[in-house]
């Protein structure tokens, strides 16, 4: 009895420290943040921020009065920037004219969602150097009204 008692402690102890080492993944939802309509500004870029979770491109754009406003689109991490669309410290360079099709912030901020439905092309030259998988797709449907 004191051998399977103590296996048993033995065990539970080890299945402890192993969940104990493996990363916790955890993701916050968007819903309800972000406009569905695409959005499309171009500016210049003046930083980026290769970070994980989230990579911020920070811009200055034109706003509708023609006053210059400095935006941040938060996009994937910058590993995955840098594995599937080769960016560098080359590519983009600040000063890049960007045109980006996102998804705007719903309250009024210069802040855009560039995870989903997203696509940033160097305005000069129309090259596409970012495209989210499901850029293009139609928004889904409203609910129903009851």
């Amino acid at each position: 009895m004191k051998h399977t008692l103590f296996r048993f402690r033995s065990f539970v102890l080890a299945a402890t420290a192993f969940l104990l080492t493996v990363p916790v993944v955890a993701h916050h939802g968007d819903a309800g943040r972000y406009d569905e309509a695409p959005f499309i500004v171009t500016g210049t870029l003046v930083e980026i921020r290769l970070t994980n979770p989230h990579s911020i491109l920070v811009f200055e754009a034109p706003d509708s009065t023609g006053k210059v406003v400095k935006w941040q689109a938060e996009m994937g991490g910058g590993q995955q920037l840098v594995r599937q669309f080769g960016w560098n410290k080359d590519m983009p360079k600040i000063g890049d004219k960007l045109t980006l099709n996102g998804r705007k912030v719903k309250n009024g901020a210069p802040y855009m969602n560039m995870t989903e439905k997203a696509q940033i092309v160097l305005t000069d030259t129309g090259k596409e150097i970012f495209r989210t998988m499901n850029f293009g797709e139609p928004a889904p449907p409203a609910p129903a009204k009851q």
